[in-house]
């Protein structure tokens, strides 16, 4: 009887604890598509960080004169 019980009692923490598991990747999915649906997933923030999106090398001089 004792073995029974403590089988039942396993396999019921087994399935609670996939049934939580399942429970919060679906909460993360749902909160992060609501987030990018407005944004047209573009994070909007505030950084204090320059973005540096070019900088003039030689290999950029070249690159350009080839290009035109």
């Amino acid at each position: 009887m004792q073995k029974s019980r403590r089988d039942f009692a396993k396999k019921s923490a087994i399935v609670v604890g996939a049934t939580v598991v399942g429970a919060t990747a679906l909460a993360a999915a749902n909160s992060s598509a609501s987030s990018e649906a407005g944004s047209n997933g573009v994070v909007i923030g505030n950084s204090t960080k320059k973005e540096i999106t070019y900088k003039k090398t030689k290999a950029w001089e070249d690159y350009y004169k080839q290009a035109l």
